[in-house]
C-alpha cells in the first residue's frame, strides 16, 4: 500500500494538481536566485577583511576613459568611510587622525594605480559584488585597510602618548616604526619609561637598559642636569 502511494506521488505532475504550486514546492518549476551569495565580494567583505568569491557579472563598456574615471571614482568617493573604521583603535577609542590621513592617501593612490580597470568594464555591478577583473584592486585596497587596523589596534596608543611626551620618534612615521618594532634604542628607553603601558603591545622582551633611560631622562630634563647628584 505504501509503495503504490509512493509510486502515485512521484509520476504525478505539476499539471495534475488542482491549483497553481508555491514557488516553494518541490515540483513547481526552478527559478534563479540573482541575489549576492553571502561569499560575494562587496564593500562589506572589504571593510570587514573577510574572505570571498568575484561572481559578479559585468558587461563590458563603450566609454572606457569615462569608465575608468568613474571606477576609481566609486572607491575613492568610500575611502574616508572605510579609512575612518580601519583608524579606530580595538580599545573603542576615537579613530586616530594621523592613521585615517595616511590611510586615505594610501588608499587613494591604490585606487588610482589598481582600480581603473582600463575602463573594459564597471567594477562594481548593480548588486554591489566587484567583478572578477578587480581582484588587483580588492587585494591592494584590502592590504591598506588590514595594514592601518593593525596599526591602530598596536600602535596608536602609543604613538599617541609618544607625541604627548616628547619622546623620539613621534611623529609621520611612529605608527609603522612601532607596530614593526624599528625604533632607536633613545625612542624605546622613552616609550619604556613614559608609556609604559599604552606601549605594551610592542615593547621589545628585553627591557630597555638603564644608560638608555638615564640618557632619555637627561634630553628630556637638561634644567635637573645642574642640580643632579
Amino acid at each position: 500500500m505504501i509503495a503504490a502511494v509512493l509510486l502515485a506521488l512521484v509520476c504525478s505532475t505539476p499539471e495534475a494538481s488542482s491549483g497553481t504550486l508555491p514557488p516553494e514546492a518541490l515540483g513547481a518549476p526552478p527559478q534563479a536566485n540573482a541575489l549576492p551569495t553571502a561569499w560575494a565580494c562587496t564593500v562589506d567583505t572589504l571593510r570587514a577583511g573577510r574572505e570571498c568569491i568575484f561572481e559578479s557579472e559585468v558587461s563590458s563598456s563603450s566609454n572606457v576613459k569615462e569608465q575608468a574615471s568613474g571606477n576609481v571614482r566609486t572607491l575613492t568617493d568610500i575611502g574616508h568611510a572605510l579609512c575612518t573604521q580601519a583608524a579606530r583603535p580595538s580599545s573603542g577609542l576615537a579613530p586616530d587622525k594621523d592613521l585615517v590621513a595616511q590611510c586615505e592617501r594610501r588608499y587613494s593612490e591604490a585606487a588610482q594605480d589598481f582600480c581603473g580597470l582600463e575602463g573594459k568594464v564597471p567594477i562594481i555591478d548593480a548588486k554591489g559584488r566587484f567583478a572578477p577583473a578587480a581582484r588587483a584592486c580588492y587585494r591592494q585596497l584590502s592590504l591598506v585597510l588590514q595594514d592601518i587596523s593593525t596599526m591602530a589596534t598596536v600602535a596608536s596608543a602609543c604613538c599617541q602618548c609618544a607625541q604627548k611626551r616628547g619622546c623620539p620618534g613621534a611623529g609621520n612615521s611612529c605608527h609603522e616604526n612601532v607596530s614593526q618594532q624599528k625604533l632607536g634604542a633613545s625612542a624605546l628607553a622613552c616609550l619604556s619609561n613614559q608609556c609604559g603601558s599604552a606601549c605594551e603591545l610592542t615593547m621589545p622582551t628585553g627591557p630597555a637598559s638603564s644608560e638608555d633611560v638615564r640618557s632619555t631622562e637627561q634630553a628630556r630634563r637638561p634644567s635637573r642636569t645642574q642640580g643632579s647628584l
